[in-house]
């Protein structure tokens, strides 16, 4: 699914490059994949998806054990 229409950016993309990169930012993952802000409509969108990838590479890093605070 598009969720950058000014940059015609994927959800699948902003996943890789969170995935590949561990970026933190939606500046950092426009940075990766080679563009920029534009509109800022898909802000909360890629929020969310780098919340939800890094989210998940932390749980399987973890090997499925709940981490202690």
């Amino acid at each position: 699914m598009i969720v950058c229409s000014c940059n015609v950016l994927s959800d699948r993309d902003v996943r890789s490059a969170v995935e590949a990169e561990r970026t933190r930012s939606i500046s950092q993952v426009y940075g990766c994949l080679g563009g920029s802000v534009q509109c800022g409509r898909c802000a909360r969108t890629i929020r969310r998806i780098i919340d939800e990838a890094l989210g998940s590479v932390s749980a399987a890093s973890c090997n499925g054990r709940a981490q202690s605070s």
